[in-house]
C-alpha cells in the first residue's frame, strides 16, 4: 500500500527537494504541499494523508499548533505527525511529543534516514533521534505536563502484567521482533499488547507510550542517557 505524505514547510525549495525524494521512491507518494500551519491542517482534514511531514517553524499557526490540531482531529487519528526540525532544542521536543506528533527529527539526516522514519511513523512506530529520547528522559519525564490526564500511576495500573512488561521493552524502543524473542512470544502477539496497553493510556502510537512508561517507574531512564 502506497504511504500518502503531506509537506508542511515554509521554505518552497526544501519541499520541491522532500517531494522529488519521496515520489521517487517506492511505496510513496506526495499527496500536497502546505506553506504554513493552517494550510497543513486544512489539507490534512481534506487528504486524510497517512504521514504529515511537519516542519516547526512556519508563518501563523506554527507546526506545534498544526501537530496539536492534527492529533486532535477525531477524524484524522489515521494521520500520524512526524516533525522534522533544524535542531534538536529541548522544548521543542517536549511541545512536539505533548502535541500528539509520532515523531521527531533533525533536519541533518539522511535521505535513507527520512525515508525509513516515514515508514516507521506510517506503520505506528514511535520515531526519536538519539538526542531527542534523552531530552524526553531527561527533561519532559521529569516534569510531566499534568493536563486532565488520570495520574500515571493509576493508568498504569490498569494494565495486564504481560501489557506493562510490553509496554516497558516498548518504552525503551525494542521492536515488535526483539519484544517477541525476549518474551519468547509471536511478533502478532507483541502487537495485540501494545494495542491494547494504547488503548489503556490513551496513546496514539508507541512514542505515546514512552512517556507513562517512565513517568510511573515502570522503566528507570539511565543514568548514562541522562548525562550525555
Amino acid at each position: 500500500m502506497t504511504i500518502r505524505v503531506l509537506l508542511a514547510d515554509d521554505q518552497a525549495l526544501l519541499r520541491a527537494t522532500f517531494r522529488i525524494l519521496i515520489d521517487t521512491c517506492d511505496g510513496m507518494e506526495v499527496v500536497a504541499e502546505a506553506a504554513d500551519g493552517a494550510e497543513a491542517l486544512a489539507l490534512a482534514r481534506a487528504l486524510r494523508p497517512d504521514v504529515v511531514l511537519m516542519d516547526i517553524r512556519m508563518p501563523g499557526p506554527d507546526g506545534l499548533a498544526a501537530t496539536a490540531a492534527v492529533c486532535g482531529d477525531r477524524n484524522l487519528t489515521g494521520t500520524r505527525v512526524l516533525i522534522l526540525a533544524a535542531f534538536d532544542a529541548d522544548e521543542y521536543v517536549v511541545q512536539a511529543l505533548r502535541a500528539g506528533a509520532s515523531g521527531f527529527l533533525c533536519k541533518d539526516v539522511t535521505a535513507a534516514e527520512l525515508l525509513a522514519g516515514i515508514r516507521a511513523v506510517a506503520a505506528g512506530e514511535a520515531l526519536l533521534s538519539p538526542a531527542a529520547t534523552r531530552t524526553l528522559i531527561t527533561r519532559f519525564l521529569a516534569a510531566p505536563d499534568s493536563g486532565d490526564r488520570p495520574p500515571v500511576p493509576g493508568r498504569i495500573a490498569a494494565l495486564t502484567a504481560r501489557e506493562r512488561e510490553v509496554t516497558a521493552l516498548a518504552a525503551q524502543g525494542r521492536s515488535n521482533q526483539e519484544i517477541a524473542a525476549r518474551l519468547f512470544v509471536s511478533p502478532l502477539t507483541v502487537r495485540t499488547h501494545v494495542h491494547r496497553a494504547m488503548t489503556k493510556l490513551a496513546a496514539r502510537d508507541r512514542a505515546q507510550l514512552v512517556a507513562p512508561a517512565y513517568q510511573s517507574g515502570l522503566v528507570a531512564a539511565r543514568p548514562e542517557a541522562a548525562g550525555r
